[in-house]
């Protein structure tokens, strides 16, 4: 399991990525939102031809910068490259110096820039630990050293994009490319540096296939195993590679791989680098030809300048080929014509001065467009929290050894904890910034409020599915510790400009039900000074406010929980933990719009034009409710708990659902309820819901193809229904896909998307990406899906043949990891700036509706022409009605066309549902009256109490409760070999209690899954002894035979007492067929440690 993000193949800009990337398996955990990469894709070249022209001339001696492999010799065929970067790529070599010599500066030790010359090329530790030998350095920790490196290099000396890359390098990578040949950098340094310096030089990682760095090598240069290493990842042999190096070190490394090196005298003086034996020397990368690469020299391609011919070398890097009288030096012995050094690039002249200084130009040109292109992702990037991002971040604290007991790894963790408290080198978190807003509470400080306490900070963005998805595991730890000196901190560091806003985040806090403090940290003070890098991200603080650890992701329930216990237990040891109160005042206590608004956040809607029927999913009251078109109400689907249930209009249950699409054919209602990870249908003929896929499982499956509920669903956030193909299509925003229900087999799979969070177009699925869709709407006319792409800022069409999408409008075509193009401004495709589309409809006037959520605004798309413009909206947040471009909304998630000019739109933050008529003259925005459509009133939760008598086929299993105040009950029924459980009849339970009140077990009635299993929740209400029992009734059936069903009671006994950690109580039952005799297998139930 993933603790925190380390590098793979992926680079510096794997940390300036926005990606999630596909899980190999279902088991696998999604990776978290990261920051979009700014230097994603290259920059795409045409090919085109290089001429320039060459004068006769003597072969330079052996000695010479321009050695030539002698006339004759075969050079041999060439298919890779192998770049090394510090001095050949880069020029890194001076300022690596520079940094070594301020980490020995910082030591008291005083060196210079020369003394780490005899150590270049051979890795960072080699390179600091031969100057500390030199130089008789006691106790030198070359691991600290090395770290310390990074930081003074990475701050001060390779900034992204700061111009360190040679003159001619990515024009030579370019050509080696386009000649065919696989490109490599394969470099002694490691892969933090590496990453950094390619950024800095503005070369991006996407032009290499492979990157090999020291890290995963004991053995660097000068011997061969990296070079080695480089050749096997491109599935290259040795013979047919060309290493390009500037350090002994590096050309004796490449002899000893038995490969052909070009050495380049930008370290070394060239009688230095010959006792490596190199095949060619060059001046400096500017200077090596593809001819060099390919043919060895330019005598196997030169023919002589007097016949009139022209050779193909490369025009950058003639100068050290010819002679020094074409280089600008004039000669007696050369006519006029050829007195000045001449390069022919498709028709412009100019000397090799001018053609090295208007490539570096290109070059810092190249760097800039990217640079401003990517200027918002950019800057929530930090030294520190790059170097986070590579180092792993302090993540030791989460190693866990598979099978190992809760006990040994709370040791393990306190050991951790003891020696880092007495090592002396812990980072120490920032204060609060006292100018910062707060959410639910007063402004806390850590030298005040938090004194004493162990602190989680959780950095999340309300935009993201990722930070939604980790609020459960933090109510689980807030709930188990909540009676010790413990505090869950949300720091809100906002993406989107429109979610720097308090009143913004305030909703979000009602939205999700935040409870905790959370502080408005617009500026990203913490993010930087923490060197945080992702979103969500966990910062774990101790009492003294010493940083403890810090994890990334989702998926960390279980390490959060270890971490938080063991360190309490370990600073109550230490006396070093006080419980004063803090000055808690939630937001849902002060907001009396929630108290009195009929809808709670609603988030989408549906219609049923023929019966007159308005659909609205109340989001956050977890129900659907169904108005007329007039808002006068009809009924609700959904009791308004929180749950999965199927059943009964009145008895349902969902979590925050989302999208809705209608059937007319059937009367039946498609809802994505997301926060159950599931599609359910609402049949408005018998009055029931059926769950159709999802089990209330978050799920990693990136291909789909199950049946039923049997397939997992990762938040589906919208729906739309095709007629013809009886298809629901799904905007699975939690693993950015688009999904299809087939209802005739049940089958639910992917249809667009490889799962990657990222606003790529391609031509078929596997190549297209989406960054969290949230809207999706049917064009049956065109065969596409017109998809609110929300985390690009898009507006993008899916072809429903192939899978493939094209953008519409907004987003960065360019770059399509760069989720950062956002903002307000209406215009044609490209040029268009969105910011958090998440509703899209298209209308009967083949226009394409937008609910541009982040800029509170109404757009409107035309799909032809790509032209959108605003109907409705200021761009800022509020509730007023009126003429379309003064009227105000509070981001609209989603809308319907209602035909005759009007649209119903779903104004979220302002729990109403507006209605904007169209006409030539403009937009009008009114606000629906919804008449008779009441907010849930609280139901009092009282359970059946216990039956005395069970029907005599009951098995009744005992189990121990414990003396646990709350925690789960796990059901997990099995039956044999052969056997299924029925499709047909659900196999279900019930609860009853006793005493009356003394407990409370959620939810009180469900079904079982496809594998027997069902989870449910208990809490006592009295510390007195109280029982529960889960009585089930089972059906199953043997394959192409008769069904059988079997009905057993679990009797759960809890102890009077009151202990605070949850506990996980398993409740197993193996049906056996009973035989004549009726015995039965049983297998009681068990109770696991606590969590």
């Amino acid at each position: 399991m993933a603790r925190h993000l380390a590098p793979s193949s992926g680079s510096l800009h794997r940390l300036l990525v926005s990606r999630h990337y596909p899980p190999a398996s279902q088991a696998s955990l999604p990776r978290p939102l990261l920051l979009p990469k700014p230097l994603s894709a290259a920059v795409q070249f045409r090919r085109s031809g290089r001429r320039g022209v060459a004068a006769a001339a003597s072969a330079p001696s052996p000695s010479s910068p321009g050695t030539e492999v002698a006339e004759g010799t075969a050079w041999g065929k060439v298919s890779a490259v192998l770049f090394d970067m510090d001095g050949v790529l880069c020029n890194s070599e001076e300022p690596s110096r520079q940094a070594g010599v301020d980490v020995f500066a910082e030591m008291g030790v005083e060196v210079t820039v020369d003394d780490f010359v005899p150590f270049m090329g051979t890795g960072e530790a080699n390179f600091l630990g031969g100057v500390a030998r030199v130089k008789g350095v006691k106790d030198f920790n070359p691991e600290s050293a090395k770290k310390r490196f990074f930081e003074i290099y990475l701050d001060k000396y390779a900034k992204p994009n700061s111009g360190i890359g040679f003159p001619g390098a990515l024009k030579l990578i370019m050509e080696c490319k386009n000649a065919g040949l696989k490109v490599a950098v394969a470099s002694s340094a490691d892969r933090i540096k590496v990453d950094a310096n390619l950024a800095a030089a503005g070369l991006p990682v996407s032009l290499f296939d492979a990157i090999v760095s020291a890290d995963a090598f004991e053995n660097l240069k000068p011997a061969p195993d990296i070079f080695l290493a480089a050749s096997k990842n491109l599935g290259v042999d040795t013979n047919e590679c060309i290493v390009i190096e500037d350090a002994l070190a590096g050309v004796q490394a490449a002899k000893a791989a038995e490969m052909r090196c070009i050495a380049v005298t930008t370290t070394l003086e060239e009688g230095a680098l010959q006792q490596g034996g190199p095949s060619l020397i060059r001046k400096n990368i500017g200077d090596v030809s593809i001819d060099d690469i390919l043919y060895g020299g330019s005598n196997a391609r030169h023919i002589n300048a007097d016949e009139g011919a022209e050779s193909f070398e490369n025009s950058s890097s003639i100068g050290n080929a010819l002679p020094e009288s074409l280089n600008g030096a004039t000669d007696a012995g050369v006519s006029g014509t050829k007195s000045s050094a001449i390069s022919k690039t498709e028709g412009l002249l100019g000397s090799r001065r001018e053609i090295l200084r208007y490539g570096s130009l290109g070059i810092a040109v190249s760097c800039l467009f990217v640079t401003v292109r990517n200027w918002k992702a950019m800057q929530f990037a930090s030294p520190k929290g790059l170097l986070n991002f590579f180092m792993g971040g302090n993540s030791s604290i989460f190693v866990n050894n598979e099978g190992e007991s809760l006990s040994s790894r709370a040791q393990q963790i306190k050991k951790y904890l003891s020696d880092f408290e007495s090592g002396g080198s812990a980072t120490y978190v920032p204060e609060f910034p006292r100018k910062l807003d707060w959410l639910n509470t007063a402004p806390l400080q850590f030298g005040r409020d938090l004194k004493g306490r162990v602190v989680l900070l959780d950095f999340w963005t309300y935009c993201c599915i990722n930070c939604m998805h980790v609020l459960p595991d933090l109510d689980f730890v807030e709930k188990k510790y909540k009676d010790k000196p413990f505090t869950v901190v949300g720091v809100h560091s906002a993406k989107f400009d429109n979610e720097k806003d308090l009143d913004a985040i305030r909703n979000a806090v009602l939205r999700y039900n935040i409870t905790h403090p959370v502080v408005n940290d617009g500026d990203m003070y913490l993010w930087r000074e923490l060197g945080v890098n992702s979103w969500p991200t966990f910062v774990l603080i101790g009492p003294n406010g010493k940083v403890l650890a810090q994890i990334s992701g989702e998926g960390h329930r279980k390490d959060l929980d270890d971490v938080v216990g063991a360190a309490l237990e370990f600073y109550e040891d230490k006396k070093l933990l006080r419980n004063d109160p803090l000055p808690l005042a939630l937001e849902k206590d002060k907001d009396s719009r929630l108290l009195t608004s009929p809808l709670k956040f609603p988030g989408k809607l549906a219609l049923d034009v023929e019966n007159n029927r308005l659909f609205i999913s109340d989001s956050n009251h977890n129900r659907i409710v169904v108005t007329n078109l007039e808002g006068q109400f009809i009924c609700q689907v959904g009791s308004s708990d929180e749950g999965l249930l199927d059943g009964p209009f009145d008895a349902a249950l969902f979590n925050r659902p989302q999208g809705l699409a209608y059937n007319s054919k059937r009367n039946i209602l498609y809802v994505a309820d997301t926060e159950n990870h599931a599609l359910r249908e609402i049949n408005f003929v018998d009055e029931t819901v059926r769950t159709l896929a999802g089990n209330g499982t978050k799920g990693s499956d990136y291909k789909g193809g199950g049946q039923g509920t049997d397939q997992v669903l990762n938040s589906p956030w919208d729906v739309c229904y095709d007629p013809s193909e009886e298809t629901v299509y799904i905007a699975m925003a939690g693993q950015h896909q688009i999904w299809k229900h087939n209802i005739r087999d049940g089958v639910t799979k992917v249809l667009s998307g490889d799962g990657y969070e990222r606003n790529l177009n391609g031509s078929s699925a596997t190549n297209t990406s989406f960054a969290q869709p949230s809207g999706i709407s049917l064009a049956p006319e065109l065969q596409e899906l017109f998809v609110a792409d929300s985390e690009s800022s898009s507006i993008r069409a899916v072809n429903l043949k192939t899978g493939g999408s094209r953008l519409l409008a907004g987003g960065d075509p360019v770059f399509p990891e760069n989720l950062f193009r956002f903002g307000d401004y209406d215009g044609t495709g490209r040029d268009v700036l969105l910011q958090h589309p998440l509703g899209v409809v298209c209308a009967s006037d083949n226009q394409v509706y937008v609910a541009d959520s982040y800029n509170h605004k109404i757009k409107r798309l035309d799909p032809v022409t790509r032209q959108v413009m605003t109907i409705a909206g200021t761009g800022r947040a509020g509730y007023k009605d009126g003429p379309g471009l003064s009227a105000q909304l509070s981001e609209p998630a989603g809308l319907v066309e209602v035909g005759n000019g009007r649209l119903l739109v779903a104004d979220t933050n302002n729990n109403a549902i507006r209605y904007i008529t169209l006409s030539e003259k403009g937009a009008e925005v009114k606000t629906l009256d919804l008449i008779g459509v009441q907010s849930p009133s609280p139901k009092p939760k009282t359970l059946k109490r216990l039956r005395r008598r069970l029907s005599i086929d009951t098995d009744v299993i005992n189990v121990d409760g414990g003396s646990s105040i709350e925690g789960f009950l796990s059901l997990a029924i099995t039956v044999p070999d052969g056997y299924h459980f029925s499709k047909e009849a659900r196999s279900k339970f019930d609860v009853e209690t006793e005493p009356a009140n003394a407990i409370e077990i959620e939810p009180a009635n469900g079904s079982l899954n496809s594998e027997g299993l069902a989870s449910l929740k208990f809490k006592r209400i009295s510390s007195s002894p109280s029982m529960g029992r889960i009585n089930c009734k089972v059906y199953y059936c043997k394959e192409d035979e008769v069904c059988l069903y079997q009905s057993v009671a679990f009797d759960v006994k809890f102890h009077e007492g009151a202990e605070p950690s949850p506990e996980q109580i398993t409740l197993t039952y193996s049906v056996t067929p009973r035989d004549n005799s009726g015995g039965a297998q049983l297998i009681g139930g068990t109770r696991n440690a606590k969590v």
